[in-house]
């Protein structure tokens, strides 16, 4: 009689924040490996295989046999114009470099085996400003400017400062000097990412499409769908990317494992190593001729 073992297929879906992704990928991973959106692309799937491997015994060419699908979250770019008030000039969002990158990366990304893409927008909610802490600075002075008695200038005199106001218009001045053309952000926010993260987890919860579920965050405001998930019997697990967590947060989370490696922890050849390994994992199963995947979607 013969006897044949069958490993069990796991269903897992990953699911990645991406705007807390790319803010954590330069702490992660060496500038040449992450400085084109098709290595950007490698470094997720990277990632997600890691995961794969960590909790199943496949073989590294079979690790997609055990996903379900990988959802990635990000927002369109801003493709709006606006006038910026230090550098006097146009701004065309749509064609800064940021937005280029992003839309190639997801170009890039609809390529990739059960990955799908799920985009928000951004729209505009407010003018330029600069960082909330030179703002928070600047308005220290306030009272201190209106202390200044300036009524001598209107009639071609001169104001004579205390050494104290002296050494406080210094201040002033050198605050103001940290504040470059560059310092400044248009008020631009993130719509429907969130949103879009806590209806999915529960949609594939509920209709039992995974039973494990990989949030790559650092976000703590999934903790409500994560509660559903697990008290569905699904397996939660997170990746904060080697940020650290509140404490409370393992009662919501059935584990906590990066799919990159720590800090200071890996070569760049070692990165560059385990990329290429994973790149020929991938080409021993599909063949370089294959026709481009059709982009992936939630089932309704």
């Amino acid at each position: 009689m013969r006897w044949v073992i069958r490993m069990r297929i796991r269903r897992i879906a990953i699911l990645i924040d991406a705007g807390f992704f790319l803010k954590r990928l330069p702490k992660l991973v060496a500038h040449q490996h992450r400085d084109t959106p098709e290595k950007v692309a490698r470094i997720v799937n990277l990632l997600c295989r890691t995961h794969v491997l960590h909790i199943t015994e496949a073989e590294k060419k079979r690790w997609h046999d055990h996903v379900y699908r990988i959802f990635f979250y990000d927002a369109v770019p801003y493709s709006g114009q606006a006038h910026h008030p230090l550098k006097n000039q146009q701004i065309d969002f749509g064609k800064t470099a940021e937005a280029q990158f992003r839309l190639a990366l997801f170009d890039c990304l609809r390529r990739q085996r059960k990955l799908a893409l799920r985009l928000g927008k951004v729209t505009r909610e407010g003018d330029w400003s600069p960082p909330t802490d030179k703002v928070r600075r600047l308005l220290a002075t306030r009272d201190w400017v209106a202390s200044l008695n300036l009524n001598g200038l209107e009639n071609g005199g001169q104001v004579t400062l205390t050494k104290q106001q002296a050494e406080e218009a210094v201040r002033l001045q050198k605050r103001w000097g940290e504040i470059d053309n560059n310092g400044i952000t248009l008020g631009l926010r993130q719509k429907g990412v969130d949103m879009r993260i806590g209806l999915d987890i529960a949609s594939i919860t509920l209709k039992k499409q995974a039973d494990t579920i990989i949030l790559v965050s650092g976000d703590s405001d999934f903790v409500p769908a994560a509660k559903l998930a697990r008290r569905e019997g699904v397996e939660f697990i997170l990746d904060p990317l080697w940020q650290s967590v509140n404490e409370d947060l393992f009662e919501h989370i059935d584990g906590l494992h990066s799919g990159l490696s720590k800090p200071g922890a890996q070569s760049n050849a070692g990165i560059a190593a385990a990329i290429a390994d994973a790149d020929q994992a991938a080409a021993e199963l599909v063949p370089a001729s294959a026709p481009r995947a059709a982009e992936a979607e939630l089932e309704e």
